[in-house]
């Protein structure tokens, strides 16, 4: 069984840093790819950043494209997003997720989900 569990999620000014971690297990990730959504009050669930386990090829949002960076850490099985330069509007629960293959930035794509984190950027 497939487990996600992100942390890292708080309050932080406008220009300020967080750092997200979706620590996985349950499988062996080498064929996944995993993914960050976000979704605030009221509007639908939006691709942040993908990571492709085996060759970490990366795919981001054009609206956080240069700001967040999502990496991973193969001993702790953990995949990051380092979020810089946060603005108000980045304010959401960010959900970290999973799929077996290839880089999608789809939500509907994804087979497993994290409980979320709750980033809010202050102006």
């Amino acid at each position: 069984q497939v487990q996600l569990v992100e942390s890292g999620g708080g309050l932080v000014q406008a220009g300020g840093s967080l750092r997200l971690s979706c620590a996985a297990s349950g499988r062996t990730f080498s064929t996944y790819t995993m993914g960050w959504f976000r979704q605030a009050p009221g509007k639908e669930r939006e691709f942040v950043s993908a990571l492709r386990w085996s060759t970490s090829n990366t795919y981001y949002a054009d609206s956080v494209k240069g700001r967040f960076t999502i990496s991973r850490d193969n001993a702790k099985n953990t995949v990051y997003l380092q979020m810089n330069s946060l603005k108000p509007e980045d304010t959401a629960v960010y959900y970290c997720a999973a799929r077996r293959g290839y880089l999608e930035q789809l939500y509907q794509a994804y087979d497993y989900w994290g409980q979320g984190t709750q980033v809010t950027v202050s102006s």
